[in-house]
């Protein structure tokens, strides 16, 4: 999918003032259904934590009891508590593990089913301005990091903050000063979190867009892989990707780079101070003003605290790149899906359609329409000007025009794929806005000139423009219609899978089926984007000759770069400057209009629009 992306450089501009907590916040809708079992799985964490505090109580009890006693029952009475201890504290971790694995992949798998279904909803020009890796990147890497982020470092920043403070008071009711020296470092290493905190999150949105880029050219390579063949371009793809890929390699040593700075601190600093709590402690020993047990007890519980203090830096850096995934994710939720935009579209018209008179006519018809892309220049010209025209009930009109006049455009103003900016179109006389899009586009189907099939089977692919109880009847009638009867000799007839993007048929096979899928529904109103352009000779007068008994029974707009599909319209209308300068038949435009003439005589059949 090419497209004019949103990139790292125009998305990777995240500042640091947003706020980490505000943004995962935004993740409570999800959670709230599972809460209970991750609240009981964090307090059975806290619990395992704490229980793991016993143990230099234990040794303080065992060293100035029984040892000090020379009680070998009471030592092993004490190593008899340790190992209860430990035990209890594997199981209790080992609970905590299993209570959030299955809520945990509820809240993914709900979090990936709405952004597939909410990119369903978003019209197509949040499509044509977005990156289809991006999109991707979004529904796996980042769903996978936060999955990673409620499953560990969620839990286990309240876990290792209950025990660093619990760690802390044991530490001071045993030996106020040694408590002191032990939290000498805190400060500095507050400082540091900070200050990581603030740049770690700039780098992990940079590193996560270019994981977006990255997978866009994966795509885009192996859809186009047959361009990248025929024009022998493997090497410069190849030297396209490996640039971005050293790109994304120097973000993530960066990263790296953060995180080695930050464990220095928090490893360094703490270290010392238990180094020196050591000496301390040992000088007070050797006074008599401080017992061996109490030492032990004192040292024991600072080096449990180790692992706390020392997860302290990937656990920011989880959570930062789980705040950066959940912005990403919300980016895309939070566009305006169709239904909205609808409801707007109506607000800021609807007083001018009420104003309309009502029409006794049928038919399609364009009423002072113009169009222009949501992204184009301010003040930049329209694609499509003031368009009147009157498709009457039961007509074929054909639509032909210059490259880039604006045909395809169009078309797809008649289902909505785009919004007018200007003016009004209706159905048989009712505005197509105050339709729902379901009920739009069920009464008018389409037929694109680039035939898309998805990877399923024939009959699948097909049917996809039926009602839902449409069966092999409806199928077989849509495949003879378009000569398609190709399909049932396929290996397994029409329940052969076509595979990704129908690349295993032919260009005229897939465009046959495209046709097959508009016209199995037998729709009111039939758009068709020149839809003859991939067949030979023989199949396309065939195709023309079936086609003409559909046309009979619809109203159709026909984009046409070729006379034999003129043909096939009743009349004639020609798109150019972008507006309707000519309507009439055939034969009419071809003696009266000079530009028609021209256009018809094969000299400019290419069409790329927009």
């Amino acid at each position: 999918m090419m497209s004019t992306t949103r990139s790292t450089t125009e998305e990777g501009t995240v500042t640091g003032e947003r706020s980490t907590v505000r943004t995962l916040l935004r993740l409570w809708p999800y959670v709230r259904p599972v809460r209970v079992r991750l609240f009981t799985a964090a307090f059975v964490a806290v619990l395992a934590s704490c229980t793991g505090l016993v143990i230099p109580l234990v040794l303080k009890w065992m060293v100035d009891g029984p040892v000090a006693d020379r009680d070998p029952a009471g030592v092993w009475l004490g190593a008899l508590y340790l190992l209860l201890l430990g035990v209890a504290e594997a199981l209790l971790f080992g609970m905590r593990r299993w209570m959030v694995a299955r809520p945990l992949s509820h809240v993914e798998a709900e979090m990936r089913a709405d952004l597939y279904g909410h990119l369903q909803r978003l019209p197509v020009a949040f499509h044509d301005r977005w990156a289809s890796g991006q999109l991707l990147s979004r529904g796996t890497t980042d769903l996978m990091l936060l999955r990673m982020f409620l499953a560990f470092p969620l839990t286990f920043l309240l876990v290792n903050g209950v025990t660093i403070l619990v760690g802390v008071i044991i530490m001071l009711l045993q030996d106020w000063t040694l408590g002191l020296v032990i939290l000498g470092p805190a400060v500095p290493v507050i400082v540091t979190c900070v200050v990581f905190e603030k740049r770690y999150a700039l780098v992990a949105r940079r590193a996560q867009d270019q994981v977006g880029d990255l997978t866009t050219v994966v795509e885009e390579s192996v859809l186009g892989i047959r361009i990248i063949k025929g024009f022998g371009r493997h090497r410069s793809q190849a030297l396209a990707f490996r640039k971005l890929s050293r790109t994304l390699r120097g973000t993530e040593l960066r990263k790296a780079r953060l995180l080695a700075a930050i464990w220095g601190v928090i490893v360094t600093l703490p270290e010392m101070a238990i180094g020196a709590a050591l000496v301390l402690g040992t000088v007070q020993v050797a006074d008599g003003n401080l017992s061996a047990g109490t030492l032990v007890a004192f040292l024991s519980t600072a080096l449990a605290l180790r692992w706390p203090v020392d997860s302290i830096g990937f656990l920011l850096a989880m959570s930062q790149e789980a705040a950066t995934a959940t912005e990403r994710y919300f980016e895309v939720v939070d566009e305006r899906p169709e239904q909205q935009e609808q409801s707007e579209h109506q607000g800021q018209s609807g007083a001018s359609a009420a104003a309309l008179p009502k029409k006794s006519e049928r038919g399609i018809r364009f009423r002072g329409v113009r169009f222009r892309y949501p992204d184009a220049e301010p003040g930049s010209a329209p694609v499509l000007d003031r368009i009147d025209l009157h498709i009457r009930s039961g007509e074929s009109m054909a639509l032909v025009g210059a490259t880039g006049s604006g045909k395809t455009t169009l078309t797809a103003l008649v289902p909505r794929l785009h919004e007018v900016t200007d003016g009004h179109i209706t159905l048989d006389g009712e505005d197509i806005t105050a339709m729902s899009r379901e009920e739009l586009r069920s009464r008018v189907a389409v037929a694109f000139e680039e035939p898309t099939l998805f990877s399923a089977s024939v009959g699948d692919n097909v049917l996809m423009g039926a009602d839902d109880e449409a069966g092999a009847a409806e199928l077989n009638r849509a495949l003879s219609v378009v000569q398609a009867d190709f399909a049932h000799a396929l290996p397994q007839g029409t329940d052969t899978q076509v595979g990704e993007q129908g690349l295993s048929l032919s260009g005229g096979q897939r465009q046959r089926l495209a046709l097959a899928r508009a016209v199995v529904g037998r729709p009111g109103f039939l758009v068709l984007d020149d839809p003859l352009s991939a067949l030979d000779v023989h199949t396309e007068a065939a195709v023309e000759a079936a086609l003409r008994e559909v046309l009979a029974d619809t109203t159709a707009l026909i984009v046409a770069h070729r006379p034999s599909t003129v043909l096939l319209a009743d009349r004639v209308a020609l798109l150019s400057g972008g507006r309707i300068t000519a309507v009439g038949t055939h034969q009419e435009l071809l003696r009266t209009n000079a530009e028609y003439a021209h256009l018809m005589s094969g000299t400019d059949e290419a069409e790329d629009d927009r």
